[in-house]
């Protein structure tokens, strides 16, 4: 893509953005007037979550924009149908709302950005047929440890964490080693847990529990962690400002406390400041930064710029990732970092190439 198109279609980005209030309250009046059965269905109520959902809408749309990635979006509306149809709402109801937001868009926006972000809106669209309503579990027995992750993740569920912790200690006890738990149980654990919660088989409630008894055994398996050998580098953790989804950052922080790496975990919704001082002070090798959803991405790329706008951490290696960057592969370059990883073990050996002057 040519500076030019990049530059129109961060304009397109900023455009929706800027204007996301009244153009979610725009499409939430059209929507309701050309669908006038939707008040008597969901009363106010349905009037408030649908001026809800066209800002979210328009805050992935503006990130998707402004990355000049169209995959992000439409990765997003795939998401939508999942989550709303497992709700009560059908994927015509959607597919209708999007089209009033592409038609709103044309007509709000100045000419060539309302086309551009419109198109973003019309590749959705399109996407919707293809989409299954249901999502494969995350755990199969053709998986290592399949047997384990399967009980620890009903332990959880059935609200049983002590049951879960002792599964854990148990098979560590027995030599499964602690990197296999993080990469076969706690992530896996997670992954399901969320999509568990989109088909809406789980409550919120339910999710957070799951992640703090996560969290709770993970901190069980530290004495093992924090015991290997330190091989003098230094490693900054942070999720963005907003960001507070952090269980994934800190299972990579821990990866890399078991390869020696000594960290600092700033962890969920750091101002940007703390994180450059954080990194001066300590005189990190690498940052590793998280946004674990689309509408943060934009706050990841204002963190980077901000570390590299200081003489005492521009030197500093990033690595970014979280659920968008495996979306969309190329974006971690398109928001200034050195490297991306899909894990926490290809966390570890990117940044280790990146420390001893190799290139992503």
């Amino acid at each position: 893509m040519s500076s030019e198109s990049l530059a129109t279609e961060r304009q397109a980005g900023r455009a929706v953005g800027e204007a996301r209030a009244a153009l979610a309250a725009a499409v939430t009046e059209r929507h309701y007037a050309l669908n006038p059965e939707l008040e008597r269905r969901f009363g106010q109520a349905g009037r408030e979550k649908c001026l809800q959902d066209a800002n979210y809408h328009l805050s992935y749309l503006a990130e998707s924009l402004g990355s000049a990635l169209p995959a992000l979006f439409a990765d997003y509306v795939a998401w939508a149908k999942v989550m709303l149809e497992a709700r009560g709402v059908p994927a015509k109801d959607l597919a209708r709302n999007l089209e009033v937001l592409r038609d709103v868009l044309r007509e709000r926006l100045p000419a060539e950005e309302g086309e551009l972000a419109a198109r973003y809106v019309e590749e959705g669209i399109k996407r919707l047929p293809h989409v299954a309503p249901d999502l494969p579990a995350f755990v199969s027995d053709a998986e290592p440890h399949a047997a384990l992750a399967r009980g620890y993740i009903e332990a959880l569920l059935a609200g049983r964490r002590h049951e879960a912790s002792r599964l854990v200690l148990e098979a560590v006890e027995e030599g499964v080693g602690v990197r296999d738990v993080y990469l076969h149980v706690f992530q896996r654990a997670q992954r399901e847990v969320g999509r568990l919660w989109q088909l809406n088989l789980l409550s919120v409630a339910q999710e957070h529990y799951c992640t703090a008894a996560t969290q709770l055994v993970m901190s069980q398996l530290y004495p093992r962690i924090f015991s290997t050998e330190r091989n003098g580098r230094t490693l900054v953790a942070t999720c963005v400002a907003g960001d507070l989804h952090e269980i994934g950052l800190r299972m990579v922080a821990d990866f890399f406390e078991m390869e020696g790496w000594d960290t600092f975990y700033v962890g969920a919704n750091a101002p940007a400041a703390s994180v450059v001082q954080a990194i001066a002070e300590r005189d990190a090798d690498v940052l590793a930064v998280s946004a674990t959803i689309t509408s943060h991405v934009r706050a990841l790329r204002e963190l980077i710029a901000a570390v590299r706008a200081e003489r005492e951490t521009r030197h500093v290696k990033v690595l970014a990732g979280g659920y968008p960057f495996n979306v969309a592969p190329g974006l971690w370059r398109e928001v200034g970092a050195d490297a991306s990883a899909r894990d926490a073990a290809g966390a570890v050996e990117a940044a280790t190439r990146l420390a001893e002057g190799g290139a992503a």
